[in-house]
């Protein structure tokens, strides 16, 4: 056995022996806290904190959450001929017939109120300025909890009038039928990425490990991981926002790593196992080296990610504090609960051999293509390495024309959904109808707001509108919220286009301080899905220097503690620099400009979601520092037979364990390509490109150039960290 020497046994090794030593509480334990988990997000599960925007948006929130009522959610119907030869709409009989059934159909049903029709003496501005299309308007009647029964009464009258007139086309949109289809999506969305990623990484490891017992503990150590955060998440919910697409994203983080931390203990273990030593002693020796890595790479993604709590951002924190929960628990499970249960398996952990497969992986073995490749780039390391980072500065030259801008739910959904089409016409016939600017207006010392004064105000804006030229449109509609007064404004443009931002900032800057602003004691805040996205942008470059230099500072300090090497420490940082970057670069080359837009499923909109980089960024740096740690660990277990050597085998002997983490990590987040929001697309591309590119070119080629080239000056000779031990021989190879 390895003798005990308590005094010098890194922590990971002494926490697996004593899993081993209590392998049955260790395993009741942890059965104990996935059940407690998933038990408290069932029992304290209370209601869900709202998210709240930053900036002016922020404050228009917060004043129309004050009300005892809420803003009335609107809805549009849009009315035009199918035939694209029909009459206009103030010529067609056809127009005019389904409109005015329409209308009579919907104030009849009690599900909805103050109905705008494009008949109507008032309706000129409900006809589009090509004449072809009329718009009718509602609101949602009936107190919170009749919202939904009397949408869906909508929807059904909808329905019946389209059918009594086959040659019109009704197309409805709105806050609540867009809202709907995006929650409809996610929740698809979530179902799809479940279906898909579990069984596609057991396969993966299946090819990694040959065997069905050896692949399944790693998935089921993952998925306990994932479901107990899922449970801890219900209660965290009621402080913190955590949104749905949060739950995706922490799905799918949660599968990857916590796959890697089991296979990266896994593999050694097995390949110590191979080299004579007893269970046991295998497991140990893994936790030593292995578990070290697992430990210190789950610490850097945890700190990492919690640099998006400097944005201040409350959906970035919620983001945050799951991504913690889920890798603290699958780096939990890694040092505590696999050591347990590969020493109750013993060798039953390679049954269930696949033929061929199973035969092959037995054995530890170093990757030929991979020992080659940095022998070969150790003999003339500024060449290959100076080739290689030329590559990952061109791959990274598109992203220099990156523009932030995110998607409108017609932009972000496929046009194929009925409302998504509804409201890509509606918003081309009426600039803005689909995404106005709500504005919120209030009394300074409270009370209700509405007054002669402020009427004539709101008169004036209307009138002013008319007179931008169309940078801000028409109808405007004005609703009382108890004692709050709420004005909707279309703007020009898609919704979060350059052309948008323009119309918002000349309501906030000029028309509204001109109209409004004029009225004493009276204050107004503007919101809405444009403005929310202009605010939430604002706040994420302001803050992305503070993210960015927190994550860099606390990489930089992990990596200086594991490996005691100020140049290796700038080094990997440099790497994962150039990595992230690349990716940025084909981020945009494929998103941003619209190559392979066919093949990946998508509609370009000409930008890159705004909050995407910084995310990417934070969670990149983190992820990929697995196998720089792994790998370099590795290397320093053979620095005693000189640098090139070390180097070579390293890589080599790393290289089954990088390759099968990186294809997983890879197959994972490619599974975000197959949802439909195009922002979950950009993040599959962008985190599957930036592994990818990682786990080879960097891996392979950056890392060993790197190393040869400092030589020397990458160790301390003095000081040797925990990773850096060389493992101390058995008394008996098979004790």
């Amino acid at each position: 056995m390895l003798p005990e020497t308590q005094s010098r046994t890194p922590v990971t090794e002494r926490v697996a022996a004593w899993s081993i030593r209590h392998r049955a509480l260790t395993l009741v334990g942890w059965v104990a806290l996935v059940l407690i988990a998933l038990l408290s997000g069932t029992l304290l599960d209370g209601e869900s904190r709202r998210s709240t925007d930053p900036g002016e948006s922020g404050r228009a929130q917060t004043a129309l959450n004050a009300q005892r009522t809420f803003d009335p959610l609107r809805e549009n119907v849009l009315v035009e001929a199918k035939a694209p030869d029909a009459p206009p709409f103030t010529a067609n009989e056809d127009l005019r017939r389904a409109t005015e059934d329409l209308v009579t159909t919907l104030t009849r049903s009690g599900a909805v109120t103050d109905v705008r029709s494009p008949l109507a003496t008032e309706g000129a501005e409900r006809i589009s300025a090509d004449g072809r299309s009329g718009l009718v308007g509602f609101s949602i009647a009936g107190e919170e909890k009749d919202i939904r029964p009397n949408f869906e009464t909508a929807v059904v009258r909808i329905s019946s009038v389209a059918a009594r007139h086959p040659a019109v086309r009704l197309g409805q949109s709105g806050d609540l039928s867009l809202s709907s289809v995006v929650d409809k999506g996610i929740r698809e969305d979530v179902k799809r990425s479940e279906f898909l990623s579990l069984p596609m990484t057991l396969v993966i490891l299946l090819i990694v490990f040959g065997a069905l017992v050896a692949a399944s503990v790693p998935l089921l150590l993952a998925g306990a991981s994932v479901a107990a955060t899922f449970g801890f998440l219900s209660v965290v919910d009621d402080f913190t926002p955590i949104n749905s697409a949060t739950t995706v994203i922490t799905l799918l983080i949660g599968m990857a790593v916590g796959v890697d931390y089991s296979l990266f203990f896994l593999r050694r273990q097995r390949e110590e196992r191979a080299r004579g030593h007893s269970v046991d002693d295998a497991i140990r020796i893994s936790a030593r080296t292995s578990g070290h890595v697992v430990v210190v790479s789950g610490v850097t993604v945890v700190l990492c990610v919690s640099g998006l709590a400097f944005t201040g951002l409350d959906n970035f924190s919620g983001l945050a504090i799951s991504t913690a929960f889920v890798v603290g628990l699958a780096v939990l499970g890694a040092v505590t609960v696999l050591p347990a249960l590969l020493s109750l398996l013993g060798d039953k952990v390679d049954r269930g051999r696949i033929p061929w497969l199973g035969k092959r992986r037995t054995a530890a073995e170093s990757s030929r293509f991979w020992s080659a490749t940095a022998r070969a780039v150790t003999r003339r390391p500024a060449l290959w390495g100076g080739l290689a980072a030329a590559l990952l500065i061109l791959l990274t030259l598109p992203a220099l024309g990156m523009r932030l801008q995110d998607p409108t739910p017609a932009e972000s959904l496929p046009r194929s959904t009925a409302t998504i089409d509804a409201a890509i016409r509606t918003q081309e016939a009426f600039p803005g109808v689909v995404y106005p600017a709500t504005v919120v207006l209030t009394a300074e010392n409270g009370g209700p707001v509405d007054s002669p004064a402020l009427r004539s105000a709101i008169t004036e804006l209307d009138r002013r509108i008319g007179e931008t030229g169309g940078v801000l449109n028409r109808p405007i509609a004005v609703a009382n919220v108890d004692e709050a007064v709420v004005v909707r404004v279309p703007l020009s443009g898609a919704g979060r286009d350059a052309a948008s931002d323009a119309a918002l900032a000349k309501l906030r800057t000029e028309l509204l301080p001109a109209t409004i602003g004029e009225v004493d004691g009276v204050d107004f805040a503007v919101s809405g899905r444009t403005a929310n996205a202009r605010d939430f942008a604002d706040r994420v470059i302001e803050r992305m220097p503070l993210v960015f230099g927190f994550v860099l500072l606390a990489a930089f300090v992990l990596l200086l503690l594991a490996f005691r090497s100020v140049a290796v420490s700038l080094v990997s940082l440099v790497l994962n620099l150039l990595s992230i970057g690349a990716a940025y670069g084909v981020l945009t080359w494929i998103f941003q400009d619209g190559h392979f837009a066919s093949l990946l499923g998508f509609t370009p909109y000409g930008g890159v979601v705004g909050w995407l980089p910084m995310f990417m960024f934070v969670l990149l740096l983190g992820l990929s520092m697995d196998y720089h740690i792994f790998i370099l660990s590795r290397i320093r277990e053979h620095r005693a037979e000189g640098a090139v050597t070390a180097i070579v085998r390293g890589t080599g002997t790393s290289a089954g364990v990088v390759s099968g983490a990186a294809v997983i990590m890879v197959g994972v987040f490619s599974v975000f390509v197959t949802l439909s929001a195009i922002e979950y697309k950009m993040m599959g591309v962008g985190m599957a490109v930036a592994v990818l590119i990682d786990a080879t070119l960097v891996r392979g080629v950056l890392l060993p150039a790197f190393l040869a080239l400092l030589g020397d000056r990458g160790r301390r000779p003095d000081r040797k960290s925990v990773a850096s031990e060389r493992v101390p021989e058995l008394s008996s190879p098979n004790a």
